[in-house]
Parts: C-alpha cells; sequence; structure tokens
C-alpha cells in the first residue's frame, strides 16, 4: 500500500474539508475586492459628472446661446469621448434638439442639467451613462483574484496533505497493515512505528494499546484451546440454537419486507412532494415576472395623477400655456402607452403560465384533415409577421386524417414560428421555416426547422424548461417551448428533441396517432 495515497478515505474527507472552507473564504474576499473596486468606479463616475457641470456647461451655454452649431457639436463629442457615457441629448425651449452617441445601449445612470446664460435657462444637457466598461473590468479582475486563489489553494491543500501524510497517515497505514497481518502464528512480533519523537502522543498510545491487545489474545488463545473440549460437548445445544436463530431471521425477514412496504410508499409520497416543490418554483416565477410589468404600472399611474393635478391645478389659476399643455398630453399619452404595454404583457404572462400549469380538459379529441389544419394554422400565424418576407415550406400529406386535440396542434406550430420570427431571425426580413409532417407505424412525426440564428449555447440542454430565455427585459418569459414540451408529453402522449443543426434551430415531435 502506497505510503501518500491521496484515494484513501482518511485523506479525501480531509481534502474535501480543506478545499471548501479555502473556497469559501476565497469567495468572499473575491466579492469584497470587487465590491470595493465597484464602488470606487461608481465614485469616479460621480466625478465626471461634476466635471462635466463644472467644465462644461458654461461653455455649451454660450455656444447654445450664440446658435454656434459646429463649436456646439465639438463640446457634445467631448463628452461622449468620456469613460462610461454612452450618449448626451442638449434641447432647448424652441424645438431645438441635438444627440451624440449610441442612444440604444443599455442606460444605468442619467442626469439632467439646466443651461443658463447670464441668470436665463437657455437649454437642458441630458447625459446618459453606462457600467459595460465597469462590469467589464470587475470581470478581468475576478478572473485574475479567483486564479490566483486557486493556485494558493492548490499549494496549500498539497503541503497540509503532505504534512499529515507524514504525521499521521503513513503510520495509521503501519498500524493498519500490522493489523491485518496479525493472527495466532505471530503474536509473538510486536509492532513499532519508525521516526517517532521522544514525546509520546495518540499515535503512541494507540501502538501501546495494541501491543496489550495482542498479549491479551495470546492469553486468550491458550485458554480457547483448553475449552475447545468443552465446546465439542455443547455442540448439541448450539444445533437447538441455530434453529431458534432461523425462527428468528424468518421473522427479520418478514419485518425487512414492512420495511421495504414502508420505503416504497414514502418515495412515492417524495415524488409527489417533488412535483409540489416544482410547481411551487414555476408559481414563485411566474409572480416575479408579473410583479415587473404591474409595478411599472404602478409607478407610472402615480406618475400621471401628478401631471393631471399639475394641470388641473394651471386651469384653476388661469396659468395655463399652449407648450405647458402640448408637454403634459404628450406625458400623458406616454404613460398611457406605458400602462398598456404593461397590462398586455401582464395578461400574456398569465395566458402562458395558465397554458403550462393547467390542462385543458375541456379540449376534446376530434378527426382532423392534418394538411388543410396545418395550413390554416401557418396562415394565422404569419399574420404577425407579415410585413417579413419568411418562406414557409410545408409537407404534408393531404389525405391525411387523424384523431388528435387541434388546440395541442395549434399551440405547438404557433409557438415554434413565433420563436422563429423573435429568436431565430431577429433583425433580418428574410428567413426559411421548413414543417414537415410523416406517417410511420402509427407514429405521426413532425420535423421543424428554421435557418436563423440558431439556439444559445447556454441555453441548449435547458430550452424546454421554464423561464428559460435569451430575452429577459426584453420581452419575453420563456414559457413558449416549455408549453410546448408540456403539450406533447401531456396532451399527445409523445416525445420531443432539441436536434443540432449547423444552422438555425431544429426540433422533432413524434405521437402516436389513431383514426375514427
Amino acid at each position: 500500500m502506497s505510503a501518500f495515497n491521496i484515494l484513501n478515505k482518511l485523506s479525501r474527507r480531509l481534502l474535501s474539508y480543506i478545499i471548501l472552507c479555502s473556497i469559501f473564504f476565497s469567495i468572499c474576499s473575491t466579492l469584497l475586492q470587487l465590491y470595493n473596486s465597484f464602488q470606487s468606479d461608481l465614485r469616479l463616475l460621480e466625478q465626471r459628472f461634476d466635471n462635466i457641470e463644472q467644465s462644461y456647461i458654461p461653455s455649451i451655454a454660450t455656444s447654445l446661446w450664440d446658435f454656434n452649431e459646429p463649436l456646439l457639436a465639438v463640446q457634445l463629442k467631448g463628452i461622449v469621448d468620456l469613460p462610461d457615457i454612452s450618449s448626451v441629448k442638449i434641447s432647448n425651449d424652441f424645438e431645438y434638439q441635438r444627440q451624440l452617441g449610441q442612444a440604444d445601449m443599455n442606460v444605468e445612470k442619467v442626469v439632467e442639467y439646466p443651461i443658463t446664460y447670464s441668470g436665463n435657462v437657455v437649454g437642458k444637457l441630458t447625459v446618459y451613462a453606462n457600467y459595460q466598461e465597469i462590469y467589464k473590468k470587475l470581470y478581468q479582475q475576478a478572473g485574475f483574484i479567483l486564479l490566483t486563489e486557486s493556485i494558493k489553494i492548490f499549494l496549500l491543500t498539497f503541503f497540509i496533505l503532505f504534512i499529515v501524510n507524514q504525521l499521521i497517515t503513513r503510520h495509521l497505514f503501519r498500524i493498519t497493515k500490522y493489523a491485518q497481518q496479525l493472527d495466532s502464528h505471530n503474536l509473538e512480533q510486536e509492532l513499532t512505528i519508525s521516526n517517532r519523537y521522544k514525546t509520546k502522543d495518540e499515535l503512541d498510545d494507540l501502538v501501546d494499546a495494541i501491543n496489550v491487545m495482542r498479549m491479551d489474545l495470546q492469553r486468550e488463545i491458550s485458554k480457547l484451546e483448553e475449552a475447545e473440549n468443552a465446546l465439542l460437548a455443547l455442540n448439541g445445544e448450539l444445533e437447538v440454537k441455530v434453529h431458534d436463530r432461523t425462527a428468528k431471521l424468518a421473522e427479520s425477514n418478514n419485518q425487512l419486507q414492512q420495511s421495504f412496504d414502508d420505503l416504497t410508499l414514502a418515495k412515492d409520497k417524495i415524488v409527489q412532494s417533488e412535483k409540489m416543490a416544482s410547481l411551487g418554483q414555476l408559481v414563485a416565477g411566474v409572480a416575479h415576472e408579473v410583479n415587473t410589468p404591474l409595478g411599472i404600472c404602478v409607478t407610472s399611474i402615480s406618475a400621471l395623477k401628478e401631471h393631471v393635478d399639475s394641470l388641473q391645478s394651471a386651469i384653476r389659476d388661469e396659468k395655463l400655456t399652449k407648450s405647458f399643455l402640448v408637454s403634459k398630453l404628450n406625458l400623458l399619452t406616454e404613460y398611457e402607452e406605458i400602462i398598456e404595454r404593461s397590462l398586455i404583457k401582464s395578461v400574456e404572462l398569465i395566458q402562458s403560465f395558465k397554458s403550462v400549469a393547467v390542462e385543458q380538459h375541456t379540449d376534446p379529441e376530434v378527426e382532423i384533415n392534418l394538411a388543410k389544419h396545418v395550413n390554416n394554422v401557418v396562415n394565422t400565424v404569419k399574420t404577425i409577421f407579415k410585413t417579413k418576407n419568411y418562406r414557409i415550406k410545408i409537407e404534408v400529406d393531404e389525405k391525411l386524417s387523424l384523431v388528435t386535440y387541434p388546440s395541442a396542434w395549434n399551440q405547438i406550430l404557433t409557438n415554434f414560428m413565433v420563436n422563429s420570427h423573435i429568436h431565430g431571425f431577429e433583425n433580418s426580413r428574410e428567413g426559411e421555416i421548413s414543417i414537415s409532417f410523416t406517417q410511420e407505424d402509427d407514429y405521426l412525426t413532425l420535423l421543424y426547422q428554421d435557418n436563423g440564428k440558431g439556439i444559445n449555447d447556454e441555453v441548449n440542454d435547458k430550452v424546454f424548461e421554464p423561464f428559460i430565455t435569451t430575452k429577459r427585459g426584453q420581452g419575453g418569459s420563456g414559457l413558449g417551448l416549455n408549453i410546448v414540451f408540456n403539450l406533447v408529453d401531456a396532451k399527445l402522449g409523445g416525445t420531443i428533441e432539441n436536434i443540432k443543426v449547423d444552422k438555425g434551430a431544429c426540433f422533432k415531435v413524434k405521437v402516436p396517432i389513431h383514426s375514427k
């Protein structure tokens, strides 16, 4: 047996504890360093905004007052070139407006500055900032810290295991080997371990105890040899005892069978509990998704009320002007659109959840002509992307009729095509979709494929799980393919596969069929 065996149980357990503790403290240290770095970068960003207010606003006010657009463009360009500044916009009450930078980037911070010239407000400067460079720096710093911590953990683990092996493990191997070889023929051989300190410790006490046990065994063996003849006389009594033990063993078997039945029942209860836990997670996810648009509605309604109150106050005080009225109406229209979009999003989420969690008991099985039904679904869904130039190829036997759930196929084809439109053909006006149905051995197979961007590798293995989406915060709920999976599995009693292809996405649905 090797003196330094990393696979032994004691070393493996010690290694696990060392690694877990080291990883925990390393992660805490890394998070603390990243937090301090992030706060420092935020303070630098605040200093940039202070610099804009102190250094740029006075010169911009002069350029805006003189309508010196070339100089104004240079000044705005200087602000946009500052780190973490994504875009800048300037406007005045004379409907003049100019904007530089990437306005479509994710905005993390917005600051508005009034522009005054000789005590008069001549315009407004809005500066938009994002944290992309800050996040990039944090990712790089996190990678370096984790790399150095990993090296330290590896070296620390190696040296600790080496020291433990030298002090404890190798002696335990020696004691173990001695115990394995100990029998009645070599009880005279004393157990010793080499390279020990003068001061005794627990290992020395263990060696002494084993040697004492060895001497006791030697004496006991002598006594056993003397009692051997007496044991022969008791052989008859042992047979009786064997019979009794056999009866007890049968009783133990019955108890084991009862325990097995209890374990089976417990297993069924655990499976049911897991199902309820999964449903609980699904409900929690839907609640989280619905809270966002509803929160936007509440906030927008509060702002809407404030603007309506200010408008009523202006009318009551006879201070209503055309510009004030127009600005308020524009704001009211904007808030109304925000509320409408948020409520529509909430309704869509709730409807999607119902499709996932609730069985459609009212949907009967009926006989349909598959080709006619598929064409009707495709023609209906095509109205969603009528401004696009998609080529949709349908292959299905025009004479094929079967008994099935029409609404299930409606939902499956609709979700596939909408996913291609939103994800596969994003930022593209053209694309190809192939829908092919084949019948073989009482099974119907649907092969759906598009030539879009395909599925991201990060979510490719879990596309059928609920709330998995690459459009988080952009209208995606992550329930589309999960609905398809539930319909195919529970409703139609079939299977669905996500097939890897060179370009685009491909899904294979196979369900049993029967005809009337």
